[in-house]
């Protein structure tokens, strides 16, 4: 199993890492524009490799794509990260460009590569590669959902003030600040809504502060973080090479589903060799629905900005 990571800064270093350290890969290969820069994010990482006990070979490039031939899947991190004050959706212009090229260098080497989309505005990202690739739909993934799940579990367990890993609850969406549905009415504590547990405005706070969650970290850290999307990365990885059939929202192209037609946004999918091998019906309120189709609209209108 071959991996690619496109960007070997702060995230797609922590990508590599989090891989690497699943020992389910046999190669990772870091791309960068950067002389020198993979390589030693490479060299640095596999200096661990005794010490956390993995044998994925990680090796790094400057711009040589032919090193990436044979991706079974590649990640793209690459592209100017979030300043504080920033949107998301102000990266497009510098993005798109960068984007655009690094996939098709992808595909020209490993045409039946599976690729997970993580550069911003992270949904439009994945729809670009959707209109300029020709790979097929279930090969193309945004990473947003599982990193804005992340945030929102870890948001839920702090509210509960409780263990994590009694908690589950999913975000649906826009990778946005205002685009992110997270969905209190599912949420639960060891399958016990939440609601059972915090009162409605508890909660509303916990949506709120899951939405900014990318904001908040910017703003703290001066650039975009890099921990949670790393390993939110590895485990979309996970999940396709060790055929999981796990469920993630991810960004995916819609034909119809949730009422919703020629986009990438936020839903939840089994993940599995196939990529996205299923995309998952929820049954919506009304309310949520309004939220779905008002996340949408802010999408297409970052999406008609493209240049295709």
């Amino acid at each position: 199993m071959k991996v690619t990571v496109v960007g070997a800064g702060a995230v797609g270093a922590s990508c590599a890492e989090y891989i690497a350290m699943k020992n389910f890969a046999s190669d990772v290969i870091l791309v960068d524009i950067k002389e020198g820069f993979a390589e030693g994010k490479a060299m640095d990482l596999m200096q661990t490799a005794s010490l956390n006990a993995f044998d994925t070979r990680i090796t790094g490039t400057t711009g040589d794509y032919s090193k990436t031939a044979g991706s079974d899947i590649a990640v793209i991190t690459s592209g100017i990260p979030r300043k504080p004050g920033m949107t998301r959706e102000e990266l497009i212009g510098i993005n798109a460009g960068i984007v655009k090229d690094v996939s098709s260098n992808l595909i020209k080497h490993s045409p039946d590569v599976t690729i997970i989309v993580v550069s911003n505005p992270m949904d439009t990202m994945t729809y670009l590669v959707h209109k300029t690739t020709g790979l097929p739909k279930n090969k193309i993934i945004g990473m947003g959902g599982a990193l804005d799940s992340a945030r929102f579990k870890y948001r839920l367990a702090e509210a509960l003030e409780c263990p994590i890993s009694d908690v589950d609850g999913m975000v649906i969406g826009g990778h946005s600040d205002t685009g992110m549905i997270p969905l209190t009415r599912l949420a639960t504590r060891n399958s016990v809504l939440a609601s059972e547990f915090l009162a409605e405005d508890r909660l509303e706070q916990v949506m709120e502060d899951t939405k900014v969650g990318g904001a908040t970290l910017t703003k703290l850290l001066g650039t975009s973080a890099w921990y949670a999307p790393g390993a939110a990365v590895s485990g979309l990885v996970q999940a396709i090479a060790c055929d999981q059939k796990k469920m993630f929202p991810c960004s995916a192209l819609l034909e119809g589903e949730y009422d919703l037609d020629d986009i990438c946004i936020g839903v939840p999918v089994i993940l599995g060799k196939d990529g996205i091998e299923k995309i998952v019906p929820v049954d919506l309120s009304d309310a949520e629905k309004a939220k779905l189709q008002e996340s949408a609209a802010a999408v297409k209108k970052t999406n008609g900005l493209l240049e295709l």
